[in-house]
């Protein structure tokens, strides 16, 4: 079976409110906490997806939006 490198990212607001997002890993065990500092943050629309997607499916939907945000960055 075919595995998938995944990261969880947990966001609290000042609120309590709290958002778990699972994306492509983004820091390793390897980097230093000076490379480790937030520049940005985006927020995608809420999409409806199905809800029998599979993580590959959902994988290649969020590497879809991400190409497509660095491509309007370098506009």
């Amino acid at each position: 079976m075919k595995e998938l490198a995944l990261q969880l990212v947990t966001v609290e607001l000042e609120s309590g409110k709290q958002g778990v997002f699972i994306g492509g890993p983004l820091i390793t065990d390897d980097f230093s906490s000076a490379e480790c500092q937030v520049d940005n943050i985006w927020f995608s629309d809420i999409q409806d997806v199905p809800a029998n997607i599979t993580l590959a499916e959902l994988v290649s939907l969020v590497q879809k939006q991400v190409y497509q945000c660095s491509k309007e960055q370098l506009q």
